[in-house]
This record gives C-alpha cells, structure tokens and sequence, in this order.
C-alpha cells in the first residue's frame, strides 16, 4: 500500500480523493487550509492516516510539516499538489492585484514549497511520483481568468523541467483532473457546472489513474481518462 500526501484535501478534488485511497487501503497525508474541515477528517479518518491545518504558500510552515511527516511516515510515495485558487472573472487589468499574488502563491509557489519539502527524501530512497494539477487552462486561454491560465501554464513547465531534473525511477506528471462539479468550477460556470461530474465520480477513475503513474509517464502532460 502506498503513501499519498494530498494539498488541499477538505474539500473538492482533494476530499474526494481522500476518501478514495483510503477506501482502496493506501495512506493519505493531507493539508488543507479549513481547520474545522480538518478537524472532522481526524475524527472521521482512523491513523495512520494524518491531516494538518496548513497553507501552501507559506514556506517555512511547510518546510516545518514536511518534516514532521518524513519522520512520521518516512518518504511518500506519491505527492499530488491539489491545493488551488482562483481570482473572480474579469478582464486583467480590473483584477486585484493582491487576489492575483495571492493565487499565484497557492497555485505556483506553493507546489515549490511542498517539492521542496518531500521531493529529497523521496531520491533518497529512490522511488516516488510528482502529480501537480494543472488543468486544461494550463494547455490552452480563457478570457476573465488571465491570472489563473498563467499559474497553470506555471505548472506545467514547472513540472516538465522538474521531470528532467529528477534521477530514474522518479516521475514528475503534469496532470488535467478535468472538467468535475466542483466550487472552482461553479465559480467559472455558475449553474453550468452542474453538467459535469461530480468529484465522487471522478475520483474513482482518478485514484486508479494516479496509483499507476509511474517513470514511462515522467514530464508527460496528461488528463484523467474521460473527463
């Protein structure tokens, strides 16, 4: 069985997952930002699975976190960068420029921060995947979400040099969940979004999908098969 850490785990994508590897029997090490959803996956989620109140786009708390799980659980074997955010529609020039820094701290920086932290523990063991969500903004434009486009075309390359940089058998992956009726996706489409699936849906096809990424997909940008 593996060990998964998640970013961004109480809610959406993240949440789903959570509950899909679980159910499948690996360990999930995951950090949100809501501690009062935190505090339900505690009480809910038996050890040795473990979650944290935490920020990705603070450095040195993840830094800190990082740590604390290596010595807990020892290195993962998968690290899927979930966390995200997104800035309300509008034309670039009308954004706020402190909503922009913030997403791309979350979106960009914050998968740095969490690299940093796991990524040397796992080439010292040797083995180990990256999945950073990109999207299919990431690959391609919309209009009125400027900012978020760049932080996901921010992650692909982030992720694409990284898969250059990583010895064998380690992989990095470059990854689109997809279209899914999530929060984010509600704030792009309002009621459109409730054509899609939902997150549920979607991670049972997800988790399967990440647990057999390995070093043949290394800097390949992919989607989750059917969304």
């Amino acid at each position: 069985m593996k060990k998964i850490v998640i970013t961004g785990c109480t809610k959406g994508l993240g949440r789903a997952l959570v509950d899909e590897f679980i159910e499948l029997g690996h360990t999930v090490i995951g950090c949100g930002r809501n501690s009062e959803a935190i505090l339900d996956l505690r009480f809910s989620v038996a050890a040795p699975n473990s979650f944290d109140v935490l920020d990705v786009a603070e450095a040195k708390k993840v830094e800190l976190w990082a740590e604390r799980m290596l010595t807990l659980h020892g290195a993962p074997d998968l690290v899927i960068n979930n966390a995200g955010s997104l800035t309300d529609p509008a034309p670039l020039w009308k954004q706020n420029s402190a909503e922009v820094a913030r997403l791309f701290q979350v979106n960009l920086t914050g998968v740095v921060h969490v690299i940093q932290g796991f990524v040397p523990a796992m080439i010292e063991r040797g083995s180990g995947v990256v999945v950073n969500f990109s999207s299919g903004w990431g690959r391609s434009v919309s209009a009125n979400f400027a900012p978020y486009c760049a932080s996901k075309w921010g992650v692909e390359g982030l992720t694409r040099a990284l898969a250059e940089e990583l010895p064998a058998p380690l992989a990095a992956v470059p990854l689109s969940p997809g279209v899914i009726d999530t929060a984010m996706l509600r704030q792009c489409y309002a009621d459109g979004a409730s054509d899609y699936p939902d997150p549920a849906t979607w991670a049972k096809v997800a988790a399967p999908f990440l647990l057999q990424l390995d070093r043949k997909d290394n800097g390949q940008s992919l989607t989750v098969p059917g969304f």
